[in-house]
């Protein structure tokens, strides 16, 4: 199964901008500071250092692919919450819970296991207990949007549907309070996030109506998620829109969505460089493979299989030096079988 780009709020006010290559020095001097110093520094100033480095971290790691940074980020967050106690600052415990939680839902998604995402809806739950929705309802709604993405990621891997209501519900809940006219970006990011929830649905029903639902939530998220102003998030819903029309078109005789759905991964490309943004840019090439190959088994030629196995392996690539378990797996099964298929087909086997 397609894996889709999942994205919980993001770490800081600038969304849908590339940060890594600033924030990387922010994040080593922070690291370097509280080595040196952290025991003689007030109790306050130490908590927001570890909570900066925090989200410095968590940021780098998840732009560029380097997990050590993911890991920076955990460490930092829970060294935070040992001076933001609960019982002292329960909004600030709150706030690093959510953070911690998305870290551990960026990692949890690379990993083959479950723990880290498991971790990350507890963390989001325990935020919800004090940010509540009478007291910080952007914050309540933003930790919602977080929530459905840890459940959808934990979804996305059981046979069932329980964890992919309760993500679907987790941002149905969020867009009670992240309305288009307070907060169209949030707004637009949770639309994306409803339409993960959906397609991953409707890929486990037989009928279309729940992926017809993404598509149109997708392309609603597009309205204010628009290339010139936030060309990543951008991206993201552009794969995702193609995730969504694969799923149909593989329903369908024809191949009119199989191609929409091209178009709309070679979109995502033009905005996610391998170079800056190597974990999405391989997510989208795996994506692309699969339409791709679809495309040739309903071919007579090998022009598609081939494109398909050269995306499946520029994918592999990224997936392997990161250390992604999870993704190197379902790629690997991926391109073995386009592999098969078009050596079949060069030898007339079908």
């Amino acid at each position: 199964m397609a894996a889709a780009l999942s994205h919980v709020a993001p770490a800081t006010e600038q969304q849908g901008t590339y940060l890594a290559s600033l924030l990387r020095p922010v994040a080593t001097k922070l690291k370097s500071l509280l080595a040196a110093r952290a025991a003689g520094l007030p109790l306050e100033t130490r908590a927001n250092l570890h909570a900066s480095l925090g989200l410095a971290a968590g940021v780098v790691g998840a732009q560029t692919g380097e997990s050590n940074w993911l890991e920076e980020a955990l460490a930092a967050y829970r060294a935070a919450l040992e001076e933001w106690t609960r019982e002292r600052v329960p909004l600030q415990w709150a706030s690093t819970q959510n953070n911690l939680g998305n870290a551990l839902a960026i990692l949890g998604e690379r990993e083959s296991g479950t723990a880290r995402l498991e971790e990350a809806v507890a963390a989001f739950r325990a935020a919800l207990e004090e940010w509540t929705r009478e007291r910080v309802p952007l914050d309540w709604a933003g930790t919602q949007n977080n929530l459905g993405t840890a459940l959808w990621a934990l979804g996305e891997r059981e046979s069932g549907t329980a964890r992919l209501e309760d993500a679907m519900a987790a941002y149905r809940a969020a867009l009670e309070e992240r309305t288009r006219e307070r907060v169209p970006l949030d707004w637009a990011m949770t639309q994306n996030n409803l339409g993960n929830a959906l397609w991953a649905l409707g890929e486990r029903e037989s009928g279309t109506a729940k992926l017809k639902e993404a598509v149109a939530a997708y392309r609603t998220a597009l309205e204010e998620r628009t290339r010139e102003r936030v060309p990543l998030q951008w991206a993201i819903t552009q794969n995702n829109l193609g995730n969504a029309l694969r799923a149909l078109g593989e329903r369908e005789r024809g191949t009119a969505r199989l191609e929409e759905a091209v178009a709309a991964y070679r979109a995502a490309l033009e905005e996610s460089p391998r170079e800056r943004l190597p974990m999405q840019w391989a997510g989208i090439q795996n994506n692309l493979g699969i339409v791709l190959a679809r495309l040739g088994e309903r071919e007579s030629g090998t022009a598609r299989l081939e494109d398909a196995v050269a995306a499946y392996r520029a994918a592999l690539d990224v997936y392997e030096a990161a250390g992604a378990d999870y993704f190197v797996n379902l790629v690997t099964a991926n391109l073995r079988n386009a592999e098969a298929t078009l050596e079949a087909r060069k030898t007339g086997r079908n």
